[in-house]
């Protein structure tokens, strides 16, 4: 074994091994009933681009219930954002999006559980759909402001939610180098393709990393009281 690929597997054990470990215990215990819910929200995706696809009723319909934009109510938006999570973009290839959701949506429900990967997906959404609003409110010459005709289109799709969650298991995994390859990568996509998805992806990584901060900062905290106690 040549020492480069030695190295290799070592980093591949130390990043990935505890992680592959619990997935695929769980597969082979439980099959496709360890990720209900990934499979789930599979099936709700294809549904939805079919029926958007079905013609301009099919459209408005799903525009009517899970369409999100920026210039909506925020009640309105807030009511739509769950189902807007599986809405996929009519103009990107399905079988793509449907990739990355059985990956980490996969992954994140085995590893964390059903409600915290939901939980990390809406709150990824929500602080994207956030941004939006607030580059929208600030302008195109404000801090962080985009073009209003980036801003306006429908703001809906998973892809925010699987970075997030990318994020979210890489730290509570301690896989700190593919946290921070993701971290990275979602820089770059901002430095050379500058839209509203990638600075959305950027917001989602912030609110989980607080989000995460803030669990370790709790979870040392009843430690250091148990062990007072």
């Amino acid at each position: 074994m040549s020492p480069f690929f030695k190295r290799f597997r070592d980093f591949a054990y130390l990043e990935w091994g505890v992680i592959y470990r619990d997935v695929t215990f769980a597969l082979r215990r439980k099959k496709l009933r360890a990720v209900p819910m990934t499979l789930s929200a599979c099936a709700l995706i294809l549904a939805l681009q079919v029926i958007q696809h079905s013609g301009s009723t099919g459209t408005q319909w799903v525009n009517r219930v899970g369409g999100v934009y920026a210039t909506l109510p925020w009640w309105k938006a807030l009511l739509r954002t769950p189902l807007s999570l599986f809405v996929p973009d009519p103009s990107l290839p399905v079988w793509g999006l449907i990739a990355q959701v059985v990956f980490m949506f996969g992954i994140a429900e085995i590893t964390v559980g059903k409600r915290r990967t939901f939980g990390i997906g809406l709150l990824a959404t929500v602080a994207g759909t956030s941004f939006a609003r607030y580059s929208l409110w600030v302008g195109p010459d404000g801090f962080l402001g985009l073009p209003v005709s980036t801003l306006v289109v429908r703001d809906t799709g998973p892809s925010a939610a699987v970075v997030a969650l990318g994020v979210y298991v890489a730290c509570r995994y301690r896989a700190w180098w593919t946290g921070g390859a993701l971290i990275v990568a979602m820089l770059i996509e901002v430095v050379f393709i500058v839209n509203l998805a990638g600075f959305e992806h950027l917001t989602a990584i912030v609110a989980t990393l607080v989000l995460c901060g803030m669990e370790g900062h709790f979870r040392r905290r009843r430690e250091a009281l148990a062990g007072a106690g």
